[in-house]
């Protein structure tokens, strides 16, 4: 009897262990347009969760970010200010990629072998140190990460970081639906020719991405195409990714329903942006930081603060594009004739030989960098020039600032018909010549979007942005339901 009382007292004494904390591993191309979005969610599960989130880039991109810190070889990697973990993987290019003597082509085949290899280590190394990842997400270009938590019985999501129309594009272009790229091929390049896709508003050919349109095979970013294909076949799969759009429902309610009618788990989680989520948290107010990037120090807000409220015009087309020594004297000409006060941001390797200090002259101020957000929610900026990036969209319209967009490639086109579209900027006409954004057409753009219509409109859709991210807006109510599926099993 009291071996028998004993084993009683065992049994019941044995518990189960605890289930391990949600952890939600964010994996991003290495490039600031994808690492940037990519913390802002991770900050926005962060906080929607309180869960575990840890996001996972190339080794030389935390590098950049973190300096000196332990990231690469921690088991759980670097904890940063607001909570989040940071491990990296390998894209094969440690030491950095110089595009001027890798090839990119071959980069993407480095990425998938090397990044498939280290990412699964990174799986395995959180599993033992106790921290197992409940769900991968990963941004566009990353289609095998997929096949990597597949391969460790981890759930996966993709996070969509252009608009959702973007993606519905792509979806009846690589499948053909009722013959959109039969359309495409007949428009002969035209950009005034009309293409229709189910569901969607008619869009023109210069709406359109520019991948779908004309890419040439000596494209340096040819291999974009291949990725987008592959992205669509993963979508066409029977293991179909849900899809965490960074959008809202209000913003484009059209191409959410094209893509949930045509069989995609979509789920508009956006804007996300970390100043929309603690306006009083620095790093956050400042979008996240520019990490990759030096910046100028704070001399522009010092100037920014000495200009009267709405006057001036930023400027800015981009970490990517290339900047003719043409259309830098057309922007500096059609600046001064406007009288407009304005910051510009000129990349060393756009400015000429002679630099950039002439540019700014009596009423503006040339920088290198700078913190974007800082500037959009400035006072004292009225309106944004801008190539028209997905990320550059969605932070003038949740600061409320008029945009002149001046798109050239990728998803830009059909960034600018969206702002066209709810009204808040115009898409400025170029050169047919050479694409050059000239200075009468400059200035005709700037008295537009400066206009009290314009600004109207730019006020109204800053505050559906900020309620489609805040406590109880749609896409926060959208975020939480998802996450919960996911900590349930739902999607297993």
């Amino acid at each position: 009897m009291p071996a028998m009382v004993e084993e009683e007292v065992v049994i019941r004494g044995a518990a189960a262990a605890p289930e391990p904390e949600p952890h939600f591993l964010v994996v991003t191309f290495p490039a600031m347009g994808h690492i940037n979005p990519a913390r802002h969610l991770a900050r926005r599960l962060l906080r929607a969760t309180g869960a575990r989130v840890t996001v996972s880039t190339s080794v030389f991109a935390l590098r950049k970010m973190f300096p000196g810190a332990a990231a690469e070889t921690e088991p759980e990697g670097h904890r940063d200010a607001s909570g989040v973990w940071y491990v990296p993987y390998s894209d094969g290019y440690d030491d950095g990629f110089d595009k001027a003597v890798h090839d990119a082509t071959h980069y993407m085949d480095q990425i998938k072998l090397e990044g498939s290899r280290t990412l699964g280590n990174v799986l395995d190394r959180l599993r033992d140190a106790g921290r197992p990842v409940t769900l991968v997400v990963y941004t566009l270009l990353l289609s095998w990460v997929a096949d990597v938590a597949r391969a460790h019985a981890v759930p996966a999501a993709l996070y969509w970081i252009q608009p959702a129309t973007v993606l519905a594009a792509y979806l009846h272009f690589f499948r053909a639906t009722d013959g959109v790229d039969a359309a495409i091929a007949a428009a002969g390049g035209d950009p005034w020719a009309t293409v229709r896709f189910p569901g969607l508003p008619p869009l023109r050919v210069r709406d359109l991405p520019s991948f779908i349109v004309s890419t040439s095979e000596n494209d340096p970013y040819a291999f974009v195409v291949d990725a987008f294909r592959q992205l669509i076949e993963l979508l066409d799969g029977e293991d179909s990714p849900s899809v965490l759009a960074n959008t809202f429902d209000a913003m484009e309610p059209e191409g959410v329903a094209s893509l949930r009618d045509h069989g995609v788990d979509v789920v508009p989680v956006g804007p996300v942006l970390s100043f929309l989520d603690d306006d009083d948290d620095d790093d956050a107010a400042a979008g996240g930081g520019n990490d990759l990037f030096s910046q100028d120090g704070k001399g522009y807000l010092d100037w920014l603060d000495a200009q009267a409220p709405g006057s001036v015009v930023y400027i800015s087309f981009g970490s990517l594009s290339v900047m003719s020594e043409r259309q830098i004297e057309e922007v500096a000409r059609g600046m001064s004739e406007s009288g407009r006060p304005f910051l510009w941001v000129l990349r060393e390797d756009n400015r000429s030989s002679e630099g950039a200090a002439p540019l700014g002259g009596e009423r503006g101020m040339v920088v290198g960098w700078c913190d974007q957000v800082r500037v959009l929610s400035h006072p004292a900026v009225g309106c944004f020039v801008t190539h028209c990036g997905w990320n550059s969209t969605l932070e003038s319209m949740a600061c409320g600032v008029p945009v002149v967009c001046v798109p050239q490639w990728t998803d830009q086109g059909t960034n600018a018909w969206l702002v066209e579209r709810i009204g808040t900027g115009v898409r400025a006409a170029v050169s047919d010549k050479d694409g050059v954004l000239e200075a009468d057409e400059l200035r005709r753009c700037l008295d537009f979007a400066t206009s009290e219509m314009v600004r109207a409109k730019a006020a109204v859709w800053r505050e559906k942005a900020r309620a489609a991210a805040s406590e109880g807006g749609s896409s926060e109510r959208n975020l939480k339901a998802f996450v919960a599926k996911q900590i349930a099993g739902g999607n297993n």
